[in-house]
């Protein structure tokens, strides 16, 4: 049996199951999205153009997730309406981005060959790995150097800093959630996270004490919650992703507060 969405031609789904045709589940890809946004705004200024390129960014998402949501499906009669709706709209917001700035385009480079990436792996039958979750962490990324070039004020030095605290954090947000969630009980990918987070101690430390003091709080979330969700296993209360997601959006919150006042 299958519980995949069935928002396909001719079917006839339940009132309030078509609102899940246009949502998806993935709560998680709204911070993927804002936290690379928000990096590139603390590496230049606020400007009204960074508002359409978000408004592109949560299309484009809305596109390739329903998109994905169809593909997984076992009969595709024609392209549904949800996944078709949001790429006009992404077509359009786009349009305008790469005319008003055609270097965007140069994001192509990136997206193309990741998008096909995670379509691939939305075929029926197949479980999203570490590569397809690192792909969408990669679309996401282009959203810094973005953000800072829509705002007229790029400035490479403060853009390489936040493209790279955006790289390390949805790097380490991707093996957080999996340790704790789809490698439950795994010491060894959980060691991985904990590892890669120790890591970052280094750079930080060339950055300030406010990052210091960032990737040691981002080190301790790695290292307690898969530790949280192996001890709750089989409990009244196990750790569930929604729980995984609250603490992700603090990390989140966290990251921005920091860029925003300590990027030199």
């Amino acid at each position: 049996m299958t519980s995949e969405p069935r928002f396909l031609a001719g079917a006839l789904p339940a009132p309030q199951a078509r609102g899940r045709h246009w949502l998806p589940h993935q709560h998680g890809a709204w911070a993927m999205l804002a936290v690379p946004l928000l990096l590139g705004v603390a590496a230049s200024r606020p400007s009204a153009w960074q508002l359409v390129l978000a408004a592109a960014a949560v299309l484009g998402y809305l596109a390739s997730a329903t998109a994905q949501s169809w593909l997984r499906t076992r009969r595709r009669e024609a392209l549904p309406l949800p996944p078709a709706v949001y790429g006009a709209g992404f077509g359009v917001l786009g349009l305008a981005l790469a005319v008003a700035f055609p270097a965007l385009l140069l994001a192509l480079l990136v997206l193309v060959p990741t998008g096909a990436l995670v379509m691939t792996g939305a075929r029926p039958g197949t479980r999203r790995d570490v590569v397809n979750s690192l792909a969408q962490a990669l679309q996401a990324l282009v959203l810094v150097p973005a953000a800072a070039w829509v705002s007229g004020a790029f400035d490479p030095g403060r853009v390489a800093i936040a493209s790279g605290v955006g790289a390390a954090f949805l790097l380490g947000t991707v093996l957080v959630v999996r340790s704790a969630l789809r490698q439950r009980g795994s010491t060894s990918f959980a060691a991985l996270s904990v590892g890669f987070h120790g890591a970052l101690l280094v750079p930080a430390a060339l950055l300030g004490a406010p990052w210091v003091v960032l990737a040691i709080g981002l080190t301790a979330r790695a290292a307690g919650i898969p530790y949280l969700a192996w001890r709750r296993t089989g409990t009244p209360r196990p750790l569930k992703p929604v729980h995984v997601g609250a603490v992700e959006a603090l990390a989140s919150i966290a990251v921005v507060v920091v860029a925003c006042v300590a990027i030199p």
